[in-house]
């Protein structure tokens, strides 16, 4: 991948070379929103925007002729918090952005990929009720309301965490080349402030209030909060200099446990925010062992 950033660096022809091929080409799209990061993160929002020009030709084409958004709005995404961040330097203001427009496109997606998203729930219909007729029992004449919500939620949501991967891989690619050591040092003291947390945990529970896909509020509110968490136990790793091992132990745990440890993340990142627990933290005085 440092390779390929190297390459990429070299001049707007080859950044946009690889944006337009590998966007074009199935299952890689993610590579030229992250080459478009990096761009729009080194050279400026400006130069970002015309290589941009290269890869949205592409992520067009998917998304008008193959009825498949998901290059055209990984880009998006990774093009609005890649400038955010570039800019206020806060990745807190990039994944509030990013999160805004998580919900955009959720609002958006039944608008304009109607069909796509009809197949989707006539899939998960014929699945409930042949395979799970117990739930599909139990929620009625609601079992298609709650299956278009969660189809429409779960698109834009996996939209978003891409969104925020390839934001990430981009600014490693960046503190690789030109930084050593920079993204490490961003990352791990990564943390939201307690306004921000507040606003997150408002977003998360006030769908049912505002009328609006409680799951698309709670992804949308979440992440930061679940990106925050991941921070912070990268943060207290590094401060306290143990091994590397005990973040393989984490994620396979993230594995394993999955969405009853994301919780616990989102509590930590919100409780963090006001505490600032990596502060509490004093660094160990000897080696680590």
């Amino acid at each position: 991948m440092r390779a390929l950033a190297q390459f990429v660096m070299r001049g707007p022809l080859q950044a946009g070379g690889v944006a337009a091929v590998t966007t074009a080409i199935p299952l890689l799209f993610w590579i030229g929103a992250a080459v478009i990061g990096l761009v729009i993160l080194r050279l400026g929002i400006s130069q970002g925007l015309n290589i941009g020009l290269w890869a949205l030709l592409p992520a067009l084409g998917w998304s008008w002729f193959g009825q498949d958004p998901t290059a055209l709005v990984t880009l998006l995404q990774v093009m609005l918090m890649a400038s955010i961040l570039r800019t206020t330097l806060s990745w807190e203001k990039a994944l509030l952005a990013g999160s805004f427009l998580g919900i955009v496109t959720g609002m958006m997606l039944p608008l304009l990929y109607p069909d796509l998203l009809n197949d989707l729930v006539q899939t998960g219909v014929r699945f409930y009720e042949e395979y799970n007729a117990e739930v599909a029992n139990s929620l009625g004449d609601r079992l298609e309301t709650v299956i278009r919500q969660t189809m429409n939620a779960s698109m834009a949501g996996t939209y978003l965490v891409i969104g925020v991967c390839m934001t990430m891989l981009a600014r490693s690619w960046q503190a690789g080349l030109y930084n050593p050591g920079g993204f490490r040092t961003e990352f791990h003291s990564l943390r939201l402030s307690p306004a921000i947390a507040v606003i997150c945990v408002i977003t998360m529970v006030a769908g049912p209030v505002l009328g609006l896909n409680s799951m698309l509020l709670g992804w949308a509110g979440g992440l930061p909060l679940f990106v925050a968490g991941l921070a912070l136990v990268h943060g207290v790793v590094g401060r306290r200099n143990l091994s590397g091992q005990w973040l393989v132990l984490f994620y396979m745990a993230l594995v394993l446990l999955g969405p009853s440890l994301m919780i616990l993340l989102v509590v930590l990142a919100f409780v963090d925010s006001w505490l600032d627990i990596r502060r509490r933290i004093k660094k160990p005085s000897g080696p680590a062992e």
